[in-house]
């Protein structure tokens, strides 16, 4: 699996990590309130967890906070992006959040091991053998939680809306890649699928 694989991705490249501090803007958490995005998930105790295409880090420092009994792994394909949250965890220890490079010796140690994932703004962007390395990941009655721009909504802020997905359509892609959707939420500007492997 080679992670620049891109296809099946709508946006046509990676985010760019100049733009990272976009990502760790507060006006994000009102229109994705962390709180509630962990409570789509509803993590066991002292599950490992994993945010996937974590960029700098931002929920994936929250969710640790609010759940100092799990073990989060913030999974990214940017040694860039990693190093930005590296480089807040020097500042700001968080013992429970483990960094990784989406490569095959990280897959090897984590796979099948997640009992909840959070893919958040990824489903756009990454391409079907980059979301393969997701469902690998998911530990054997785990759940991930499919977060995204809509394409049917107007907003200020997200990629041009001919680089998302409408709802329906990120339903079918993830039926497609193997998943079977449980439920749907909305927000504000973004849908929820929260998901589980298909048998």
């Amino acid at each position: 699996m080679m992670p620049d694989e891109r296809e099946g991705a709508k946006q046509p490249g990676r985010f760019d990590p100049r733009k990272a501090a976009m990502l760790d803007d507060p006006e994000r958490f009102g229109y994705l309130p962390p709180a509630e995005l962990f409570a789509l998930l509803d993590a066991p105790p002292g599950a490992v967890v994993l945010d996937f295409g974590a960029g700098t880090g931002t929920y994936a420092l929250l969710w640790a906070q609010a759940r100092p009994d799990l073990t989060v792994v913030a999974w990214d394909e940017q040694p860039r992006m990693l190093a930005l949250l590296e480089k807040k965890l020097s500042a700001q220890p968080a013992p429970n959040v483990r960094p990784c490079l989406a490569e095959e010796r990280n897959l090897a140690a984590w796979q099948s091991r997640a009992a909840r994932i959070l893919a958040l703004n990824v489903l756009h962007e990454l391409g079907d053998a980059a979301l393969g390395q997701l469902r690998l990941l998911l530990a054997p009655g785990g759940q991930v939680a499919f977060v995204d721009w809509d394409a049917e909504v107007e907003r200020p802020v997200g990629p041009p809306r001919e680089h998302v997905l409408a709802a329906a359509e990120a339903r079918d892609r993830v039926q497609r890649l193997g998943f079977r959707v449980l439920r749907q939420q909305r927000f504000r500007y973004q849908y929820a699928l929260v998901c589980a492997a298909a048998q």
